[in-house]
């Protein structure tokens, strides 16, 4: 059996961990330079905003309604984690963190009743030593279990936070009653294509032939249907100290369609994307790019691009990862078009110490030296002192935060004092 654990409302819970006074609060948290709305309390849901949107639209709401506005704290939020992530590991050592706020659980050997006991444990040890609320949906294949975790936060009262999808009709009754788009790994494309022909359920989807799904939705749609049909095709992917592929993603303060300026953006996520690889000792060999539309702006014109495509030798330098990335986004780009948000991600990673040398690496050496001695100097002087030419060199990666609470566990200056 595998269970999904996913902290409730994260970055709200952990704002109100170390300010109680804001419980049964509705909380907004917003994301870089105080853009979007990319976290919500249950509050604030109820009270009709939606996530995604800008900020400044939902000012006037935010103060009618008494809303707690807090600009995103990250190294609160990647420490509050790490707590919750070790006390998960004392009960069991198959796990795998799939993001800041979740974690996949594999229940080998243990009977069905240990499995329930186990769960409910961790949510009452998660919430007694961290103040963090938790959710576990357990069900036979990964795939399911992030649809029992679904219905275990949504009807929260009812379930205890724990939902099991341990039989046939459960299975059956979970997915006739879960949406087409709320299925983890469908995606929007997918889902375009699937209420195409009717598809508005999970049923409907496994009620598909194999054979239209591996047409139209390739191997990996195929896997999700097995997986909802019970049939596990997904296994844990234990963690490891280094990532195995790097994303550097962010929204625009504003939309722009200016080639010069994707270029720009472009440049400096793989100047950052190449310093995490470095700070891993790791190479890439693979390299993807995207570019997207406004998802949240209120027309059928979304549109999103992005290209895959393979270095001729692995590295980590900035020099050589933007020059290809700058080769992806012109072939991707289309003049006239606007543009909310864009993405590098560093992928086929491999340790710096196994590099394969090839003819075209021959300036290895030289690139080597130079990323040392710029990382020097970043890490003596502050991050990104050193640029490449593409770079605005009077943009300062200095985020807008001005609603950002305290670092209550990561900075002695910072900790709650008691009297």
């Amino acid at each position: 059996m595998f269970a999904l654990i996913d902290c409730n409302n994260f970055y709200a819970s952990c704002e109100r961990v170390f300010q109680p006074d804001l419980i049964d609060k509705p909380i907004v948290v917003l994301s870089n330079n105080d853009g979007c709305v990319i976290a919500r309390s249950n509050e604030a849901k109820s009270l009709g905003i939606p996530m995604g949107t800008p900020a400044f639209k939902y000012k006037k709401i935010f103060e009618e309604n008494k809303v707690e506005v807090f600009s995103s704290n990250f190294k609160l939020y990647g420490d509050m984690s790490n707590r919750v992530m070790s006390i998960i590991s004392r009960f069991i050592p198959d796990v795998e963190i799939y993001s800041i706020d979740e974690a996949f659980l594999k229940f080998d050997g243990f009977s069905e009743d240990t499995i329930d006991q186990k769960c409910r444990e961790i949510i009452e040890t998660v919430l007694k030593w961290t103040g963090i609320p938790v959710s576990i949906g357990l069900a036979p294949t990964k795939s399911l279990a992030k649809v029992a975790n679904r219905i275990a936060k949504k009807y929260s009262n009812e379930t205890n936070s724990f939902h099991s999808i341990n039989n046939n009709s459960k299975r059956i009754k979970s997915l006739k009653n879960i949406n087409i788009k709320d299925i983890w790994g469908i995606g929007f494309q997918n889902e375009k294509k699937l209420l195409k022909i009717g598809v508005k359920s999970g049923f409907d989807f496994v009620s598909l032939p194999d054979q239209w799904v591996k047409k139209n939705m390739s191997i990996i749609g195929l896997k999700l249907k097995k997986e909802l049909e019970g049939i596990s095709t997904l296994s844990i992917e234990e963690g490891k100290n280094n990532k195995k592929s790097i994303a550097t993603t962010r929204s625009f303060e504003a939309e722009i369609s200016s080639l010069d300026d994707l270029i720009e953006r472009i440049t400096t996520f793989a100047v950052v994307g190449s310093k995490k690889l470095r700070r891993q000792n790791s190479e890439c060999s693979i390299i993807s790019v995207y570019i997207r539309s406004n998802p949240f702006k209120d027309n059928n014109d979304k549109y999103h691009f992005s290209l895959t495509g393979a270095l001729p030798f692995s590295t980590n330098s900035s020099i050589e990862i933007s020059k290809f990335a700058i080769k992806l986004l012109k072939k991707i780009y289309s003049k006239g078009r606007v543009y909310k948000k864009a993405g590098i991600i560093l992928m086929g990673l491999t340790p710096e110490s196994n590099h394969q040398f090839s003819f075209f690496d021959k300036n290895i050496e030289k690139q080597k030296k130079l990323m040392k001695s710029i990382d020097g100097i970043d890490n003596k002087y502050g991050q990104y002192k050193v640029r490449l030419a593409s770079q605005d060199q009077k943009r300062i990666w200095k985020m807008n935060r001005q609603k950002l609470s305290r670092n209550y566990t990561t900075n002695i200056e910072e900790i709650l004092i008691v009297k």
